[in-house]
C-alpha cells in the first residue's frame, strides 16, 4: 500500500509542480502572483475536450491546438489587462489576475455548465504496469514521466538558452536588461505564454486523473501555491521539489490518517513554512539594508 500511495502522490504532486513552476516563472519575471493560472488551465482543458469529443480530432492535433490556444491566452492576459496598467502596485496586479480568473470561471460555467465530465485521454487509467510487484496505473506512470521531462526541459531552457538568459536578466533588473538590448515587453509576453502553456499541460493531466468541470482547478491551484511556498517562490527547482513533496505527503496523510482532512495538509505546510522559513526550502532570502 505504501508504494501505491507514493506513486499516486508523485503523479499528482508533479502536476502541482508544473502549476507551481508556471506561477514561479511569472513571479520571478514580474513579481506578480497569477491567481488566474488555474482557470487558464481549466479553460485550455475544456478546449481540448471540445476538440476531442465534438470535433473528433486526433489527440496529437488536439494537444497542439490546445497548447497554442493556451499560449495565446497568456499573451492576451498580459497584453490586454496587465500591460496597459500604469504604475500598478503588486496588489493591483494580483487583483487584475483575480478578476481574469472570475471571468474565465464564469465563461466556463456559462458555456459548459457545472456537470462534471471525463477527459478523453489516450492513456488508460485502468490498465497497469507491474514493476517488481509494484502495480502502477498507466496514467500515473506517464504523468510522472512526462512531467519530469517537462521540468527537466524548463531547467535546461532557463540555464542554457539565450531566451532563458534574457528572461533571467529581465527578472534581475528590468532597466539594465532594456539598456542591454533586451526587448522586455516581448519577454513579458513570452513569459505569460510559457506559463499558460505549462499550466495547460498540468490541467489536462489533472482532468484525466480526476474530473473536468469549471471548478476543477481551485484546489490544485492552492496546492500549487503551497508547493511554491514550500520550495521557494523564487526557485524553479524548489517549486518542483515542493510539488513532489506535497503530493506524496498529502496522499500518505489521506491513506493512513484521514481523507476528510487531506486538503488541510497543504495549508498547514504554508503556515509552517512561512513561520519558520519564509524563503522556502531552496529559495534565497534577501535582506535590504537602508
Amino acid at each position: 500500500m505504501l508504494g501505491q500511495l507514493i506513486i499516486s502522490g508523485l503523479a499528482v504532486g508533479f502536476c502541482y509542480a508544473l502549476l507551481a513552476l508556471a506561477m514561479v516563472i511569472i513571479y520571478k519575471t514580474s513579481d506578480v502572483l497569477n491567481f488566474a493560472q488555474g482557470e487558464m488551465a481549466m479553460i485550455s482543458s475544456f478546449i481540448a475536450f471540445v476538440l476531442l469529443e465534438s470535433y473528433q480530432i486526433s489527440f496529437p492535433l488536439a494537444l497542439l491546438l490546445t497548447l497554442l490556444f493556451a499560449s495565446m491566452l497568456g499573451i492576451f492576459l498580459e497584453f490586454t489587462f496587465l500591460r496597459p496598467a500604469k504604475n500598478p502596485t503588486v496588489i493591483g496586479m494580483i487583483i487584475i489576475t483575480l478578476g481574469f480568473e472570475m471571468m474565465l470561471m464564469g465563461l466556463a460555467g456559462w458555456k459548459w455548465g457545472p456537470d462534471p465530465r471525463s477527459m478523453p485521454f489516450p492513456i488508460s487509467g485502468f490498465e497497469t504496469y507491474n514493476f517488481f510487484g509494484l502495480v502502477i496505473s498507466k496514467i500515473n506512470f506517464w504523468t510522472i514521466i512526462i512531467c519530469l521531462i517537462m521540468i527537466g526541459f524548463l531547467f535546461f531552457f532557463f540555464q542554457y538558452s539565450k531566451l532563458g538568459t534574457a528572461m533571467r536578466a529581465t527578472q534581475q533588473n528590468r532597466l539594465v536588461a532594456r539598456l542591454m538590448g533586451i526587448r522586455t515587453k516581448r519577454i513579458f509576453s513570452f513569459t505569460w505564454a510559457l506559463s499558460s502553456f505549462i499550466g495547460a499541460v498540468a490541467g489536462m493531466f489533472i482532468a484525466a486523473l480526476t474530473i473536468l468541470d469549471p471548478t476543477m482547478m481551485m484546489d490544485p491551484l492552492m496546492k500549487a501555491f503551497a508547493s511554491a511556498v514550500l520550495g521557494g517562490m523564487t526557485s524553479l527547482p524548489g517549486a518542483a521539489v515542493g510539488g513532489a513533496i506535497l503530493g506524496v505527503v498529502e496522499n500518505l496523510f489521506g491513506g493512513y490518517v484521514s481523507l476528510a482532512f487531506k486538503s488541510v495538509v497543504a495549508f498547514a505546510i504554508i503556515v509552517l513554512m512561512l513561520c519558520f522559513r519564509p524563503s522556502g526550502l531552496l529559495g534565497k532570502h534577501f535582506v535590504k539594508k537602508v
